[in-house]
Formats: structure tokens, sequence, C-alpha cells
């Protein structure tokens, strides 16, 4: 059931719908029995919520609300075309009062709400009937609007007089309704009494009409100030009203926060000499300071707020841009002013952990010793150390440590280090690591500068000069140097395993087995960070500093371990991959013949005890695969490579696979064993369990060991792959096995499907909601690859049409049919476009009650599906440009219904435009067949373009 407040929209809609006499023209709603029942249901209904305009207001348009009140106004007996002003409420009957009471604070609070901002609701798909009847609306609004912005003044004469009245009203309640309607002779005289309808103390209306003119005179007050007084008094009465009745028994509540804002404001734009708590706020305060230019008094508001934190930082933000503006209009005294209230800001925002502003970092641009001082004093003053806790002196201590190492004038570093909260905020090891840091700063600090001398006499102990080796060694990717660092380290001290200093250098288990059981401390140290430094710079694609470091590593190990030196060797191969897969090859550049030769050399290699990292077989092999190496793979791979290395297993299935695709038969016998493969792969291993109840239940394990390698692995090497011919074949292997499921409904589109087996003997091992998941993971990594595929973009589209996802399907259809015909200027391949691919767009469109576009789509078929295209134009609740999209339909007989169609619903301007469209000479059946496919061809280009703006 629709809620109260929309059946008064509904009775009045239907009530105020204009007629149509028999000449065919409009007339205004007549005044029959019929409106008449509607518009009371509708007064009722505001009846049983009592009148409660927040309630009407939040859920009522004006026009809406307007036509309720005046309806009320003629039930009361209001005779139409008196100015309210001109009437004495006292000598009116209650009911009769209290309706023209109603209106007229509707009436303020309206011209109050329109004063306000209004956050513009986000704009849906254009829709003419929906943006022709919010036009109406919106002009229907502003001229009511205008109308009562004249009345305004008398409006608040009327509350003024009802203020004076000091009697109970009645408002209408659907008893007093209801003997209203009945004959004249019935009612004798009982709603005339001061006894029918709802009772409404004069307090109460007092109270809320106090808050009425309260707010229109704010409102008017910013353009006379003077106004802001009448509006305190009121505020201020509504307020004592609430104190003596209580908020609890009023009929119409008090937004309470909102008065108590009301109230302050009026406290700080009015002065008032008695009112000395309003004068004590923070707010009027500043307010008085920034008015009579006493900033000295400001700062010293901002910084003790910066202890008790009742400002809110919207509030100081302001005050900070008023500053800036008067500066920027020339007044240089308040330079300083603004630096000063920028850092009570900022130690402020510090503390309640938000990021420091721009402009604290544009002000420190040029610090100085005032500046550094004052910045002191804020912070001391702004924390309590006795009373703080961690967390905030944490905060503190972040903050100026971080100023430190901002700073490049030394001096300006040693008033904040040497300053007593810095002290008590830092230990003394954060201290001298600061210290250190400082020392070895960038260059920009020019060290040939006679320094400071009580900065430098800080004696440098041998931890703290084996600390700063430490600190370069951890920065440091020059081999040389590392090396350096290194040796002196292990000169100072034996004690240490300098491997271990940083949490960033990460070797493999494999190599770092190996690699820590080099018995001389030096060489283990530093053939870890080679490595590990090397890894590092590989990850980050570094890949000038990565070849230096592992070359120096090789350099060191061939002296002593040739099983490292494989090692090395075969980091080394890989980082020539990811540089020409980075470089010449992302250009579509073929990898030198000596880089393939390794790649082979590497896949058959057979030293013994060589530890192996398993990313080098997957990168090798797709590097083949991406580089069409598929005679290698397919012919002269060795066979106990195959049978021991998975991925190369892979490879060669998919090599061979790929090599007979583009044949006249395709052979099904690799297509086959592939198959077999990944299905091994996606399925589950089920083990039953004894439970402590005897009952045995059923675990299904979601990575299997039963195939090659798990699910996730083959994930991971297949976005290794960039070969577009690879990418679809086992695309569309995962594709099948989606659609082999028994339970679906919707069957996923892909190239060469057909290759693939139909059927699987043991359905219920394979793990259909790992494979969805997937193919939804390969189809978006493939169209990072090439975001123009268009079989690609139909298996996404599909994969959105199938877990309902319409508007997404739709977007990726148009967008798979706009790359292969230069965005519709050349005509769709029908194998893109199938009747398939259009039934699932007729679908989405239906779906998203688009439904002249359904029609338009029907044509697109072989066979015009005209039971569908006519069941759809019958619809009426369309959400897209209906009459508007007549111009792209070219089949004649859907053009005919239309007339046929909008003749029977009396809808005579869009029986016209169907007519103009079937009227066109090029859609005429007589044409030859060339000249009827030509004009059918250019209205689907407009349509696909037009719905491509929509989608995109």
């Amino acid at each position: 059931d629709p809620p109260p407040v929309q059946l008064i929209v509904q009775f009045l809609e239907q009530a105020s719908k204009p007629s149509v006499n028999e000449q065919n023209q409009v007339q205004p709603p007549p005044d029959n029995k019929r409106n008449r029942i509607l518009k009371l249901l509708a007064l009722k209904v505001a009846a049983h919520l009592k009148w409660d305009l927040d309630v009407l207001e939040k859920s009522l348009s004006v026009p809406v609300l307007n036509m309720l009140l005046n309806e009320l106004l003629c039930i009361s007996k209001v005779p139409p075309g008196t100015k309210h002003v001109d009437v004495d409420l006292s000598s009116l009957p209650p009911t009769t009062a209290m309706a023209i009471l109603l209106y007229n604070r509707w009436a303020i609070r309206t011209i109050v709400q329109s004063s306000f901002p209004v956050k513009q609701a986000k704009p849906g798909p254009p829709q003419l009937n929906v943006m022709n009847q919010m036009q109406q609306e919106k002009e229907l609004t502003e001229n009511i609007l205008k109308v009562l912005k004249e009345q305004a003044a008398d409006s608040i004469l009327v509350l003024e007089g009802a203020l004076k009245l000091n009697k109970d009203l009645y408002v209408h309640t659907i008893r007093t309704l209801d003997l209203l309607a009945m004959e004249p002779g019935m009612v004798n005289g009982e709603t005339e009494s001061s006894t029918a309808g709802l009772k409404i103390s004069a307090e109460e209306i007092q109270c809320q009409v106090c808050y009425d003119l309260g707010a229109i005179y704010f409102q008017q007050g910013s353009t006379n100030a003077a106004v802001h007084e009448n509006a305190k008094e009121k505020f201020f009465k509504t307020k004592e009203l609430i104190a003596k009745n209580g908020s609890s028994s009023l009929h119409f509540t008090i937004n309470e926060e909102r008065l108590a804002g009301y109230c302050q404001a009026c406290g700080v734009l009015t002065s008032s000499s008695d009112d000395a708590s309003q004068q004590a706020t923070p707010y009027s305060q500043i307010h008085s300071c920034m008015k009579s230019g006493n900033y000295q008094d400001l700062v010293k508001i901002f910084l003790e707020d910066n202890l008790t934190l009742s400002l809110p930082v919207q509030f100081r933000q302001s005050v900070l841009r008023e500053l800036f503006q008067k500066a920027q209009q020339g007044n240089d005294a308040l330079d300083e002013v603004c630096f000063k209230v920028c850092v009570c800001n900022t130690v402020c925002d510090v503390l309640q952990g938000r990021t420091i502003d721009i402009q604290f970092c544009q002000l420190f641009l040029k610090p100085s010793k005032e500046k550094i001082d004052f910045l002191l004093e804020v912070c001391s003053r702004s924390i309590n150390l006795e009373n703080a806790s961690e967390m905030l002196k944490r905060k503190m201590a972040a903050f100026l440590k971080n100023l430190c190492l901002g700073l490049e004038d030394l001096q300006l570093v040693f008033m904040i280090s040497s300053h007593e909260l810095f002290i008590k905020l830092l230990k003394d090891d954060e201290r001298k690591l600061l210290i250190d840091q400082m020392r070895k700063r960038s260059p920009r600090i020019n060290l040939c500068t006679k320094p400071v001398t009580s900065f430098y006499d800080i004696p440098a102990s041998a931890s703290v000069n084996i600390g700063q080796l430490e600190h370069q060694l951890i920065l440091s990717v020059d081999p040389w140097r590392i090396r350096q660092i290194l040796i002196e380290l292990h000169g100072m001290t034996s004690e240490r395993q300098f491997w271990t200093i940083s949490n960033k250098w990460e070797v493999p288990n494999v190599y770092g087995n190996v690699i820590l059981g080099i018995k001389d401390n030096l060489t283990r140290d530093l053939v870890y960070i080679l490595m590990a430094k090397g890894l590092h710079c590989c990850a980050i694609k570094d890949f000038v500093h990565a070849k230096q470091l592992f070359a120096a590593c090789l350099e060191l190990v061939t002296e002593f371990s040739p099983k490292l030196r494989q090692v090395m060797l075969n980091e080394m191969l890989l980082l020539d991959i990811y540089t020409h897969e980075a470089g010449p090859g992302a250009s579509g550049e073929r990898p030198p013949s000596d880089l393939i030769s390794r790649v082979r050399g590497y896949l058959e290699m057979r030293v013994p005890d060589i530890p192996l990292r398993q990313v080098i077989s997957e990168e090798c092999v797709a590097f083949l695969l991406n580089w069409r190496e598929n005679e290698y793979l397919t012919m002269q791979v060795p066979l106990p490579l195959v049978q021991t290395n998975p991925y190369v297993k892979l490879g060669q299935l998919l090599a061979a696979t790929c090599k007979e695709l583009p044949g006249p038969k395709e052979s099904r016998r690799t297509a086959k064993d592939l198959w077999e493969v990944v299905v091994q792969i996606c399925s589950v291993s089920n083990q039953h369990k004894r439970g402590n109840d005897g009952r045995v239940s059923l675990i299904k394990h979601r990575e299997s060991t039963l195939g090659i390698m798990y699910r996730s692995e083959l994930l991971s090497f297949i976005k290794k792959l960039r070969e577009p011919l690879v990418l679809t074949t086992i695309l569309s292997l995962f594709v099948k096995l989606h659609n082999v499921r028994e339970d679906i409904v919707n069957d996923i589109a892909a190239e060469h499907i057909s290759i693939w087996p139909s059927s699987i003997p043991n359905l219920q091992s394979v793990d259909f909601e790992a494979v969805a998941v997937t193919v939804k993971e390969l189809v978006s990594y493939a169209l990072t690859i090439n975001a123009n595929n268009h079989f690609w973009l139909i298996i996404q589209a599909d994969i959105y049409f199938a877990t309902n996802q319409y508007s997404a399907a739709l977007h990726y259809y148009l967008q798979a049919g706009a790359v292969c015909s230069d965005f519709f200027n050349k005509m769709v391949p029908p194998d893109v476009y199938t009747d398939q691919v259009i039934k699932r767009m007729i679908k989405c469109c239906s779906l998203l009650n688009c439904h002249t576009q359904v029609a338009i789509l029907c044509q697109f078929l072989r066979e015009v599906d005209y039971k569908t295209a006519f069941k759809a134009l019958q619809e009426q609740n369309s959400h897209d440009a209906m009459d508007s999209y007549y111009e792209y339909i070219w089949d004649v007989t859907i053009l005919e219904y239309l007339t046929y169609l909008h003749h029977k619903r009396g809808e005579t301007d869009k029986r016209q435009i169907a007519i103009k469209a079937i009227g066109q000479t090029e859609l005429n059946a007589s044409n030859p067949e060339e000249v009827l496919q030509l004009a059918a061809q250019r209205r689907k280009k407009k349509f696909l373009q037009a719905m491509a703006k929509l989608y995109f």
C-alpha cells in the first residue's frame, strides 16, 4: 500500500486532471461529485497526519501542497480572493482561523526553504517525457514562489496578528470534514462551534508561529541587519515557550538543534550588553574580534581552543579564509595573523590525526626564528604532557620530527631539537638517529659552511658510525659501494649479520638455504644483499640497476660455487625476458634468437641439485607462447621435460591446439587432451569424514591436487600470456566448461568453442563456482591486453547478462559492435551481432523498461519479431525516449501498428510523429531492394550510435 502522503498526491492529481470536450478542446477539471470526493479524501489524509507541516513538506512538492492548503481554505469557508491580512482572526470560527494560519505559516516556511542551497540530483538516462514533466513542475513551483514572496509582508502581518489572539484554535479532523461534506441542513452548526476538530492550545500556536516568524526575519536579515533583532526576539520567545510547556506536548514538532543554532547566530549577529552568556561563547568573541580588528585576542582564542577543541574544523578554516581574503586586498599587517592562525589550525589538525593543510606548507617555505618560536609555543600550549595519551604524544613527536627533516637551516633545526617539548617527546635514540639523518642528508644542505657548534659537538660513538654505514648500505644500489660498506662494517664488528638489517631484503627460500651456507661472513652478506637488491630492482622494473647487481653477484660466486653461478645465470635470463617484454617486445619487436636459444636451454637444462624457481619456468613457457614458438613446443621439446614440468606440458598442449586451429579440419585430439588437463585442474577432491554424531559428511577441497597444478597457479600462468590466439583458445575452453554445467540458464558465446568436448563424465567433481570466477578474471585480463577484441567484449557482455547486470551487458554488446564497425559507421559483421546477441540485447532493454528500444531491435533479427515488438509498444511505462526513437524504425508494419496504437489511445501528437516516419519516400515498399536496405542501414547506424551515447 502507498504511504499516506502519496495518497494525497494521487487524489489531487486525479481531481485536477483537465477534461477534453467533443471539439477535442482541453477544459479545466469539472466541479463534479467525483472530483469533490477526491479532494475531500486528500484533506482527510492530511487530517489523519494532524496537518503536520514538517511531514507534508518533506513528501509533497510545492504545487501539490499549495493545492491542498487552498482546498483547506475553501472547505473552511474562507472566501476566495479575500486578503488574509484584512480578515479579523478573532471573529472567525476556530477551524477557519486555523486554516488561514496554516496557509500563511506554510507560505513563510516555503520562502525560507527556497533560500537554502539544494543539492542537484544526479540525472539518469535522458527521457523526454520525464524531463518535460520535471520542467513543468519547476516552472509551476517558481510561479508559486513568486506569488508567495509578493505576499510575504501580508503573511508576516497575519502571523504577528495571530500572536495577539491568546485563545485555543481547532484544526479539521476526519470527522469534521465528513460533517462539512454533508447536506447543509444536516450539519446543525456543529463545525462552527468551538469544540469541533482537534484542539491546539494558544501556547502551542504561539510557539510555532514565533519560530516561523523568527526564521523569515533571520532570512531577511541578510539584507537588513536590524531585522536580526526581531528574529532574536522570536527565537528566544520560542525557547521560553518550549521550556515552559515541554516539546513533547506540541502537535507540531520544532527542530531544537536548529533553534539552538538560530539563537547562537542571533547572539553573534546582534550586540547586547546585558546578554553576557551569549558574548561569552567563542563564536561571538571571534566575530567581535574580526569586526573590531582585535587580532591579538583572536589568536589567543585559537590558542586556548587547541586544548579544549570546541571549535569545529570547518569554522576554523572559514576564519582563516576570511583573513587570507583581507590580506590579499592589501592589508600586509594581516600576513603575520594569517600565519599564526594557520599554525594553530595545523597543530590542532596534527593532534586530531588530520592531514596538514597545503597553506601551512606554503607559509613555511621561508621559515624564520620568529616563526619557529611561535610554532613551538603553540605546540607546548596545545598538549598537556602530564595528562596526554601516548597516541597524542606520538602524533606531536612525529610532527616535530618531520618538521626538522623538512628544514634546510641547521640553526632552526637546533632550535627545535633543543626545545624542552622535543626532548620530552623523543627518546635519546630517536634524537640521535634524527641528528644522523640530518648530517648525511641530501646535497642541498651545504655541509661546507661552518656548522653550528652546539649541533656538531655531539660525540660520534662507534654505534653511530655503524648506524650511518648501515643506512648507506640500505640505500645504495651500486655493487662496488655495497662491497666497500660491508668491508668497513666487518672491520668494525664481527658479531653482526648485516644481511638481516633490512626486512625489505627478501631472497627465495630455495636460494636462501644455499647462500646462508657460505662460511665466510663477508662473502655471505655480500652475495645475499646483491641478490636481494637485484630481485627488488626487478620487482620495481629498475632493470638497469638489477643487471649491474646480478652481474656483480655472478662474478663473485663464479669463483667458489658452480651451483650459485647457475642460479645467477637463471636469474639473469629471467631479467633479460622482463627487459625485452617491457622494452622492444611491448612494441611488437621479436626477441633476438640468442634469447630464444637461452630460454630453450633453460627448459632443457639437466644439472643436478640446482635450486630452481617455479616463476622462471612459467615465464619461459609464456615467453615461447607469446612469440609463437609453437613448432618447438609441439615437436622439439624433450619428452622427459613434458612429463616432469607441468608448465611445459600445458604450453605444449596450448601450442598444439593453436597450431591446428587455422586449419580446414579442426583436429580435436590435442584439444581433448588440453580439455582433460584443465578439467582435472578445476576438479575438487571429495573426502568423507565421520563427525561426533556418527554421520558421514562430504568435504570438498577447492584447491585440488588431482591436476598437474593448482587452479591459482594456472590462472597466474595465463595472466603472463599476451598472444591473442592463445588467450582466445584458453578463454573459449573455460567458457565451454562453464556452459557444460547442467543448471546453466544462459550460455556464454566464444570463438572456437566447437572444438571442445560437449560433456564431462563426472560433473559433480568439477568446481563450477571456481570456473565461473576464473572466466570472469580471464576476460577482465584479456581486455587489458586488447580492449577492442569484439569476441572478448561479447564474452564480457554475456557474463553480465547471465548475472542479471543488464545495463553493463548492453554497454559491452554495444562496445563490441562499435569497435568492429568504426563506431557503427560501417555495418556490424553478422558473426558479431548474431541473432542470439540481438535477442539478449532485446531482453536487456525489456528488463530495463526501455520498450521502444526493444521494438527497434526486433527489426535487427533475420526474421523481424513482430510479436515481441508489438507487445513492447503496448507498454505505456517506458523509461526510454519513446516517440523520439520513431525515426529509427524502418519496418513499415511496426510503424503502421504504432499509428493504430496512438490513434486508439487518443495520443494525437505521437500519432503524427509515427505518420511522419511512415511517410518518408525511402521507406516506400515499391522502392528497389538496394534503396530499402540503405534506408535500414542508415537507421541502424543512427540508432546504435544513440544507444552507445546512452550506455557508454
